[in-house]
């Protein structure tokens, strides 16, 4: 015998399944599109030492002040503060070596 679902049960039921696809689609825009903050990831262990080393050695010197796997234009960035300030990205491919780098100062004035 067949059981028939009220209509309480049925608007639960449609509620329910609205609210999970609404959860779901909300994790799946911040993973895809939430900006650079929801996708970087630091450089972790052995590979962190790695980065860090080749990115001074690039620089002659400074603090890491931050570090990204799969940066959109290498395999690895690594932010180094100089003692001026300034900063420099310096990109690293899958080896450490370097593949480019980028000073970022904003404190420069404009010619």
């Amino acid at each position: 015998m067949k059981r028939q679902l009220s209509r309480k049960q049925k608007v639960a039921i449609l509620a329910g399944t609205v609210g999970l696809l609404a959860a779901a689609g909300t994790g799946t825009a911040i993973a895809v599109g939430g900006g650079d903050d929801a996708t970087d990831r630091p450089i972790e262990g052995g590979a962190l030492e790695k980065a860090e080393r080749a990115a001074l050695e690039e620089t002659g010197g400074g603090t890491v002040t931050g570090t990204e796997v799969g940066d959109e234009e290498s395999m690895y960035e690594v932010e180094v503060t100089l003692e001026d300030g300034s900063q420099v990205d310096v990109q690293l491919d899958e080896s450490f070596e370097v593949v480019g780098s980028e000073t970022d100062d904003e404190s420069e004035p404009d010619d």
